[in-house]
């Protein structure tokens, strides 16, 4: 069974626009923090304490840590872990989007795989 372990940090997910800059104080964390930019959106997860006033922000969140190292060849490390959360309703989503990486030597089986559990894919032209 794979070891969880608990940050000790309380964050937050911040949406800003995505034509923003880098925020300066998302960096200012000494512990975790994540910054993710997109066409959609630039999403940042930080300490709540990091988080000036005026920022659209999401929060109180603990982060579970799946202990490690991982490696890259490892399969299925996430799924029943989510299977238990969602089970007990539990949200593991982030702001407005969520993404899935898979290599790319094995995206046309990915693609196959969701389209068959009734997920469509957009845009699979450009990837394969």
């Amino acid at each position: 069974m794979q070891s969880l372990a608990l940050l000790s940090e309380k964050l937050c997910v911040c949406r800003l626009d995505s034509k923003s800059d880098l925020p300066g104080w998302a960096l200012l964390s000494t512990g975790f923090f994540s910054i993710t930019k997109t066409a959609d959106e630039l999403s940042v997860v930080c300490p709540e304490s990091c988080v000036p006033k005026g920022i659209r922000h999401e929060g109180t969140f603990r982060c579970l840590k799946i202990e490690g190292p991982l490696d890259f060849s490892l399969v299925g490390v996430l799924a029943p872990i989510a299977g238990l959360l969602a089970e007990a309703k539990i949200s593991i989503s982030t702001y407005d989007t969520d993404y899935i990486m898979v290599k790319q030597s094995v995206l046309t089986e990915a693609i196959r795989v969701l389209e068959a559990g009734g997920y469509s894919v957009a845009g699979q032209e450009e990837g394969r």
